[in-house]
């Protein structure tokens, strides 16, 4: 059952898409040598609580943080922990709200200090494929026609596209129908209607798109053990142009928050 929003409900929607795109850019404020990833979660619970929100994450499914917090080849889902990023690390960071009874939800993942070529490739390349999908997600196209935009572009510079984690829609709660896959065929799945609510986010591996799971449970990592880069943003299906709710100007310094 896939679930049309009304402008009132997107409104609430981007309500929380900001306040999530904002979380991350407070986060990112911190990235650096030394910094735990703990701490990057402390700091996350603390801005959403002060601006009148609840952690996403924490308790879903029973999940025990605020943010997911992946570090090097961990895909996603990582754990938060006494760990010390370093120069050259690439960390991901996803993060969830719940506000006035819907959630928001959006990732991206960082450099930390200078990171070497094919890893600032990696990250160039994930996000960009990000928003090639984000363009196909218009009312009247399909879902399979967001996942061929990701993977072909990806995997035109030789990385891979992870199979078993995907995008998903996104309202009342965190995860909503339908799938949203970051590879496909053209022209196949569901058809998209304006109003409907998705998340899209790339899961790419500079190496082969095997993963394991880690026995926490949650944690995915690549099996090669390369590195690997996720972002995501939240949109609104809408007519000829997607609506794009959360966004990485206040983390790229393009707004001021």
């Amino acid at each position: 059952m896939i679930r049309i929003k009304s402008e009132e409900e997107i409104e609430i929607l981007r309500e929380n898409a900001i306040l999530v795109s904002k979380t991350l850019a407070e986060v990112g404020r911190h990235v650096a040598p030394g910094v735990t990833t703990m701490q990057l979660d402390k700091i996350a619970e603390t801005f959403i609580r002060d601006n009148g929100a609840e952690p996403g994450f924490l308790g879903y499914g029973g999940f025990p943080y605020t943010l997911c917090v992946s570090v090097n080849d961990v895909v996603v889902h990582g754990f938060p922990s006494d760990y010390k990023l370093k120069e050259g690390d690439i960390v991901s960071v996803d993060c969830g709200t719940v506000y006035k009874g819907y959630y928001g939800d959006s990732a991206y993942t960082f450099p930390v200090g200078n990171v070497d070529e094919e890893t600032a490739t990696l990250l160039r390349v994930t996000k960009e494929s990000l928003y090639l999908g984000i363009e196909k997600a218009v009312a009247g196209n399909r879902i399979g026609d967001i996942g061929h935009a990701v993977q072909s572009y990806a995997e035109s510079f030789g990385f891979s596209v992870v199979r078993e984690m995907v995008g998903h829609g996104i309202g009342k709660d965190m995860h909503e129908h339908p799938e949203v896959p970051n590879y496909g065929k053209a022209g196949t799945g569901k058809k998209l209607v304006k109003g409907m609510t998705i998340c899209i986010e790339p899961m790419i591996n500079a190496g082969g798109k095997s993963i394991y799971l880690h026995e926490n449970g949650w944690a995915v990592s690549t099996s090669d053990k390369k590195n690997s880069a996720h972002f995501e943003l939240t949109v609104a299906v809408g007519d000829g142009k997607a609506d794009i709710l959360s966004t990485f100007d206040f983390i790229e310094g393009k707004r001021q928050y």
